[in-house]
């Protein structure tokens, strides 16, 4: 079986940031963006956070689109029913 691996790479100055993740450590790895950008040894910005975090969220597979919570009807939906007056 073969597990795709998603590249995230940042490139400041001298300094590299390359996030290796596959879909199942997502959400990790969002949470890793932000330790990077609260830690003010590293000129890692909520700048960078918020744009690699918006290239995360991209890559989510067609098939993990999130759905409605819920599944109620439109008001211009009859479902099939007919209104008699």
């Amino acid at each position: 079986m073969s597990q795709e691996v998603n590249v995230l790479a940042l490139v400041k100055g001298n300094e590299r940031y390359i996030f290796l993740f596959d879909d199942s450590r997502r959400p990790e790895t969002l949470r890793t963006l932000g330790r990077f950008a609260s830690n003010t040894e590293l000129s890692f910005s909520w700048y960078d956070a918020a744009v690699l975090s918006q290239k995360v969220r991209q890559t989510v597979p067609t098939s993990e689109t999130r759905k409605p919570r819920f599944d109620l009807p439109l008001p211009t939906d009859n479902s099939g029913q007919d209104e008699a007056a």
